[in-house]
């Protein structure tokens, strides 16, 4: 299966985390080809301009929300209605205790399909706080369409690794997927709360920026502060390294086959972009294509 890679407009992008933008200063930065100009008032206030010299530039909606800082890209002359900033449910406005952000050499959409794919995990991420080799099991999983993608159940964590017993007894998992590429793993037990915004940001055709962030009610993690940012970095850097290596055999530009249960997520994501491309050039409500399904996987 082959997809032309597109940028969908009428959506909110991940920009950056609020504290790399102080009061009364300004940031430059790439996003979807466009360079954009974000500034802070000495108010405090978040505004996004078309950064360009002499002319007048094109202003884009912004939000400031959790920690972070959105903007809403629109297709320029068309109206639109803007949806609610993606959020992490439990945490209200509290800010992330943790976040990484890094460049991987890909498009948005093979940066995705990595994001969703659930049968990476036992083959790219492995060390000694978070999984080492085992044996592969039979994972059994019901999925819900939910706001502009898709969300699998809740369910009671069976594999738990070193970092997620921190967490107490008793876990369960809820993980959601929306576009254009935000992934949100919800995790509580009888003691915490945990959650793990992912998110992929397209700067340009061939390359994506991704950030993950965490959220949590232990009260130690800012203690442990430089050791949990390091496994961050270390766990975002394995996948951008499989990136890289795709990349070899991607610039030949190969017919990509997406087969079984454990690409269906990967299939499910291209459905939801050509439902919302098609519903925008329409003008018309997207219609979420995404039905109830249990998938079975190796993990």
């Amino acid at each position: 299966m082959t997809e032309k890679s597109l940028f969908l407009r009428n959506i909110w992008y991940y920009a950056f985390p609020s504290h790399q933008l102080n009061q009364g200063r300004s940031v430059v930065k790439t996003l979807l080809t466009e360079e954009i100009l974000f500034e802070r008032t000495e108010a405090g206030k978040v505004t996004a301009s078309q950064h360009q010299k002499h002319t007048a530039a094109r202003s884009y909606p912004t939000c400031e929300v959790q920690g972070n800082i959105w903007i809403y890209i629109a297709d320029e002359g068309k109206s639109y209605a803007i949806e609610a900033v993606p959020e992490v449910p439990y945490f209200g406005n509290q800010t992330h205790q943790l976040s990484c952000t890094m460049r991987f050499p890909s498009s948005i959409d093979h940066a995705v399909v990595g994001l969703v794919d659930p049968a990476h995990v036992a083959f790219v991420h492995q060390a000694w706080w978070w999984r080492s080799p085992v044996q592969l099991n039979e994972v059994v999983k019901t999925f819900d369409p939910s706001p502009y993608g898709f969300t699998m159940r809740r369910h009671p964590l069976e594999q738990q690794t070193f970092l997620y017993r921190l967490l107490g007894r008793n876990p369960e998992v809820e993980i959601s997927f929306q576009l254009p590429g935000i992934r949100i793993e919800s995790i509580s037990t009888n003691q915490h709360q945990a959650c793990n915004l992912t998110t992929a940001t397209p700067i340009s055709e061939t390359e994506t920026e991704v950030t993950n962030l965490l959220y949590t009610t232990l009260p130690w993690v800012p203690l442990l502060k430089p050791l949990l940012s390091s496994f961050m970095h270390s766990f975002l850097a394995q996948d951008r390294e499989v990136l890289s290596k795709q990349q070899i055999g991607l610039q030949y530009d190969p017919s990509m086959t997406l087969v079984g249960d454990a690409d269906a997520q990967a299939r499910w994501y291209y459905r939801l972009k050509r439902e919302f491309a098609a519903a925008a050039e329409a003008g018309r409500p997207f219609v979420n294509p995404i039905q109830p399904q249990t998938l079975s996987w190796r993990s």
